[in-house]
């Protein structure tokens, strides 16, 4: 695959849009309060449009396909997950709440946000982008986030006891799987599985509201970037390392010892290697637990993004020339 395409196509369009977000955010033209509004767009209407309207248009072979990017995905990520949890768990000034905020943050990627606008420019818009940006907002959202969550809840009801209200340890889920980001792509497989024709005169009015997704994520992670105080720790280094190299090396690993189909795995790879969830730091922002060092990491992430996109493309593609898929 052509770097040089992935940098003006995808890293390029991105950075431009993201920067005139947070010069709008630093200008006070925009606040972090209309970036959440931007947001809500984003994860309530834009983004399920896109990705009901992309999935119907799938075939049963392609969900077969795909059983492996849904294993892989949910292995890999989770396991990555974990792991920030108990490494930083491990630090004698951190608590339970500041080590789920950072499994939240380094092992969680923003594929709601910058799913779309990073996969579409490299891999073309077809139904294969849309169940990957699924499958991993899913696991994201309707595993990571109650996972993250619980660990959380567990952690401030321990340091002060009666502080979190006792509530079903389904709640969580059950409020994911509400969103239209999870049910919208949910209800478009089970469509594709019907085997249910999807008229063609539908797809533009869904896709309307769908083409303001990923001009409107990026623009909105500039105004909260330009919101969010950015101080350098080694925490936050080391959330960066962890999110940018551990967890797109585990997805590419076990993509290949899955002998996942080359296409969904380097865009596996590059959705792994995606910066941390946004969602994290408004979780982070509403516990007040672990906010700067957060923040902290997200920036740096971003910045770094820059020159791991195109650097995992061509280990994946280094990989798979070399036969172990």
């Amino acid at each position: 695959m052509d770097l040089s395409h992935v940098i003006l196509y995808a890293i390029v369009p991105i950075i431009v849009v993201m920067l005139a977000g947070y010069i709008s955010g630093k200008k006070g033209i925009f606040s972090g309060a209309d970036a959440k509004k931007f947001n809500k767009v984003v994860l309530d209407y834009a983004l399920p449009a896109a990705l009901f309207v992309s999935i119907v248009q799938a075939t049963r072979e392609d969900l077969i396909k795909d059983i492996k990017l849904t294993l892989v995905s949910t292995i890999g990520i989770m396991a990555c997950f974990m792991i920030v949890y108990f490494v930083f768990r491990m630090f004698k000034k951190n608590t339970g709440a500041d080590a789920a905020v950072s499994a939240l943050i380094s092992g969680s990627p923003t594929i709601g946000f910058l799913g779309f606008a990073v996969l579409e420019p490299i891999f073309g818009t077809s139904p294969s982008v849309a169940l990957v940006v699924a499958i991993v907002g899913i696991v994201v959202n309707a595993i990571g986030i109650p996972v993250g969550l619980s660990l959380m809840n567990a952690s401030l009801e321990k340091q002060n006891p009666g502080s979190t209200s006792k509530e079903s340890a389904w709640k969580p889920v059950i409020h994911a799987l509400e969103q239209p980001v999870a049910w919208c792509p949910i209800l478009a497989v089970i469509w594709v599985i019907a085997g249910i024709p999807w008229p063609d005169y539908l797809s533009p009015s869904f896709n309307l509201i769908a083409k303001a997704n990923a001009s409107m994520a990026v623009f909105s992670a500039g105004i909260t970037l330009a919101a969010i105080k950015f101080t350098v720790n080694w925490q936050a280094v080391l959330g960066s390392i962890m999110k940018m190299v551990m967890m797109p090396a585990v997805v590419l690993i076990l993509g290949l010892l899955f002998h996942m189909d080359p296409l969904n795995l380097k865009m596996l790879v590059v959705a792994a290697a995606l910066p941390p969830a946004f969602s994290g730091i408004i979780i982070a922002d509403e516990y007040n637990t672990y906010v700067a060092t957060g923040t902290s990491s997200l920036t740096l992430s971003v910045i770094l993004f820059i020159g791991f996109c195109p650097l995992w493309i061509w280990l994946t593609d280094l990989a798979l020339k070399g036969g172990f898929c």
